[in-house]
């Protein structure tokens, strides 16, 4: 079959790769139809991981259920699904706590608690990018879309990642209606929980980036953009709220936050959501920090470590919540609201373009090109 093949940094080709197949009983093969790439994919695709080369990519997938493993009772042979970039098995004490992105059971490596589809230091398992997908613990992890699937793939296919973990940001943050949320970051994550936050109606979003085709996005779902190029974005986010902050806030930019000249500061979009939030406000880390940076220029980094305003965090009586979304505590509710016509997440989508073309895809996103704000892989795409 044809993948997307990562060689090493900044190099991708698609070439034939073995079939996916069905290995254990409760697995489910789809047929992918359409596959995302997501800014955490830049992480690994710029060399910033561990990942190691020969890995297929993409953990935002969907696609038709092909063969179904002999353990598998629920989901069948033609079955149109969403597959969450978490892969859970379903039983484990995290996974019935509903923390399916920590699960027990799906990283061979002990040390470690959640796996995920093409994704570095989660687990052996290939990725999407590809023209199948072998899908462990089928019954759990396939979410069944309904019938008008086939016409709204760009808008289900969301649900595989970003829209759950933007919903997810905004939820670590204790967002509640009336509030006022900042957001760092208008990429594709951010700008879904900027999104999230106005479904759950909050009374003002501000978004924080440079980039000027994402904060157009940004402003036409109706929240505030911030430029950060063009003035310290806390002291416009003061002038946003007459100076009392924001109620809660979300950073969707992780470790390879840059400012507006380029150089890189991995502390900087979490020190300044300590002074963008008020006093007992809570802060959503939905942006990736890893244990290890191998390609930072600096020690602290590489080893996992920022300098944080933990004095001013404390002083304020903050909190935090972070970590990987667990995609299944949220994807059901929100098929239903893309399905009744409540939500349209793929008005972020720029790009829907065949397979063959994800090298110059990755490259384009990387180089954050205007107009590239998320491209959309259709392995059967001409």
């Amino acid at each position: 079959m044809k993948a997307l093949v990562y060689n090493g940094s900044r190099d991708v080709v698609v070439k034939d790769v073995p079939d996916a197949r069905i290995e254990r009983p409760t697995d489910v093969l789809v047929q992918v139809t359409t596959s995302n790439i997501c800014g955490s994919d830049l992480h690994m695709y710029e060399g910033r991981t561990d990942l190691e080369p020969g890995r297929v990519l993409g953990h935002e997938n969907l696609g038709v259920v092909a063969e179904v493993g002999g353990g598998v009772e629920r989901i069948r042979v033609g079955d149109r699904v969403c597959l969450p970039f978490n892969i859970s098995c379903g039983f484990c004490r995290n996974c019935e706590d509903g923390m399916t992105s920590y699960c027990l059971t799906t990283n061979p490596d002990p040390a470690v608690a959640g796996a995920a589809f093409g994704f570095a230091g989660m687990g052996p398992y290939d990725g999407g990018q590809a023209e199948y997908l072998r899908v462990p613990f089928g019954d759990f992890n396939c979410l069944r879309l309904p019938e008008d699937a086939e016409h709204k793939e760009d808008d289900y296919v969301m649900l595989s990642d970003i829209f759950p973990t933007g919903w997810h940001a905004t939820r670590l943050a204790g967002l509640r209606p009336g509030d006022s949320c900042v957001v760092y970051g208008a990429g594709p994550v951010g700008l879904m929980a900027a999104y999230s936050a106005m479904l759950q109606g909050a009374s003002k979003v501000m978004v924080v980036d440079r980039h000027p085709d994402r904060l157009r996005l940004a402003e036409k779902m109706g929240a505030i953009p911030v430029d950060d190029s063009k003035g310290d974005p806390v002291e416009q986010i003061l002038d946003h709220t007459e100076g009392r902050r924001a109620d809660c806030g979300c950073e969707c930019v992780g470790y390879q936050a840059h400012d507006h000249r380029g150089d890189e500061h991995p502390e900087m979009t979490m020190n300044n959501l300590v002074k963008s939030v008020r006093f007992t406000g809570g802060i959503g880390v939905v942006g990736i920090f890893l244990p290890s940076d191998p390609g930072s220029p600096s020690e602290l980094e590489r080893n996992g470590r920022i300098p944080f305003d933990m004095g001013s965090f404390w002083f304020q009586g903050q909190r935090i919540g972070t970590g990987q979304a667990p995609v299944k505590a949220y994807n059901r509710r929100l098929r239903d609201l893309i399905h009744e016509g409540r939500a349209k997440p793929s008005f972020i989508v720029s790009h829907d373009l065949p397979l063959q073309r994800a090298p110059e895809a990755y490259e384009h996103f990387d180089k954050r090109d205007d107009g590239w704000t998320k491209v959309v892989l259709k392995p059967a795409m001409a």
